[in-house]
């Protein structure tokens, strides 16, 4: 699996740096080993050839690796990053694992389990390969139109609501181009103080120049100034195929907050994203990809997610989209009592909300009549003649009743009987 991977190793621990660098250009791996966070910092920001993976220590003699992950992710998409560490803390693992971090050991680990590990880092779908979006219709067209909009030239807006998996698709859409060579440049615009934007996509060594030949993705273009809008399109227009390209993500209202210029220009490659309740097949099959990944970090892995539990999720809306499926099964999987998933662990406010509850007079009615029915049916030992006679009924009435309000006959009744009453 690790066979031509090219692979940084952040380390500035000479015995443990060279025993990892030894071990994995034995896999056949390609290592370049950073001792320290500057080096590392400047190395991952502009890499020769983009790296499958990050072995990174936290702590580093100038620096951290937390610290180093979370700087590449204000500019850059970094690569999977599975970190090391002698001082492990379960807050720090939430921490980082929340951040994008890949994974997380700790030291003293086995040298086997950590390249099992880090094989499932630089796994097919990480390279591009694998689906991206689910197995349905939709997922498969959105694949297919990144193939498409990645052999073209020119700026992408990609459209969608948040948590539908735009970054990704621009990931996607940037492995697959003639500029995967070169870097992908990202900046959420919506995390930086409007009065910054400029600076940070045309100042000195800014997201423009870093990319190079390579793809700037700018989330969120519609919190740029109009003036910001205004410089963006001059600049696309001043570098053509010469600079970068431009990739830009908003939610379906972009029309609305962009130049019309800027709407226009961008607008003739777009990609839309539909949201997950339009596609409920790829919400369970991004459930279930994440409970894999999650159940292997598990003290004591669950056996997976019940049946009911799967019918519960192709039901459920998914407003939050891939973002609410992530919180809600991370909440499943902390709280989980039994072996396996259940509709109460994902949607605990289903149950506190029946609990809650208050009843009408209607409800309140059936409920009385259904256990009144129940319990001349025990009684009776089943038979459903002498439960009649006992609720003053006929078997006819009696069986309407138990149809509507979903009372079963015991298995004896059943046996015996062999079919309902005319």
């Amino acid at each position: 699996m690790l066979e031509g991977r090219h692979i940084a190793l952040v380390e500035d621990d000479e015995i443990m740096g060279g025993s990892l660098e030894q071990r994995l250009k034995l896999e056949g791996a390609r290592v370049v080993w950073f001792k320290g966070f500057q080096r590392a910092l400047g190395g991952l920001r502009t890499p020769h050839r983009p790296f499958d993976a990050v072995i990174c220590d936290i702590r580093l003699g100038d620096g951290s690796g937390e610290d180093l992950f979370l700087k590449l992710s204000e500019t850059t998409v970094p690569p999977p990053f599975m970190f090391m560490t002698g001082q492990a803390s379960a807050d720090q693992a939430v921490r980082l694992l929340r951040s994008g971090a890949a994974d997380y050991l700790t030291k003293p680990f086995d040298m086997g389990q950590m390249l099992e590990r880090l094989s499932l880092l630089i796994a097919p779908g990480f390279e591009g390969d694998g689906p991206l979006f689910g197995p349905s219709r939709q997922a498969r067209r959105i694949e297919e139109m990144i193939a498409r909009l990645a052999a073209q030239e020119g700026p992408v807006l990609i459209l969608g609501e948040s948590g539908t998996g735009k970054r990704a698709a621009a990931e996607r859409l940037h492995a697959r181009s003639d500029r995967s060579a070169a870097p992908l440049v990202a900046l959420d615009l919506s995390r930086i103080e409007a009065s910054d934007h400029a600076a940070r996509l045309f100042g000195p060594e800014a997201a423009w120049q870093q990319a190079g030949e390579g793809i700037v993705l700018l989330e969120r273009i519609g919190e740029a100034p109009d003036a910001v809008q205004a410089q963006l399109l001059a600049s696309i227009w001043a570098t053509g195929s010469d600079g970068p390209r431009l990739v830009a993500t908003e939610g379906e209202d972009a029309q609305e907050k962009l130049r019309p210029d800027l709407y226009f220009h961008l607008s003739p490659l777009t990609l839309t994203i539909p949201p997950l309740r339009a596609r409920p097949e790829d919400a369970l099959w991004m459930m279930t990809r994440m409970f894999d990944g999650m159940n292997r970090r598990r003290a004591t892995p669950l056996k997976g997610i019940s049946a009911q539990a799967e019918a519960r999720v192709l039901r459920h809306d998914w407003r939050g989209n891939g973002r609410e499926i992530r919180a809600r099964l991370a909440q499943a999987m902390a709280l989980a009592q039994g072996e396996m998933i259940m509709p109460a662990d994902l949607f605990p406010e289903a149950k506190a909300a029946a609990d809650t509850a208050f009843p009408t007079l209607a409800e309140a009615r059936e409920q009385a009549e259904r256990t009144q029915i129940q319990h001349a049916l025990d009684r009776s030992a089943g038979s459903m003649s002498a439960a009649a006679m006992l609720l003053g009924v006929g078997r006819t009435t009696l069986w309407e009743k138990m149809q509507k309000l979903g009372v079963q006959r015991p298995d004896e009744d059943v046996r015996k009987s062999g079919q309902d009453p005319d």
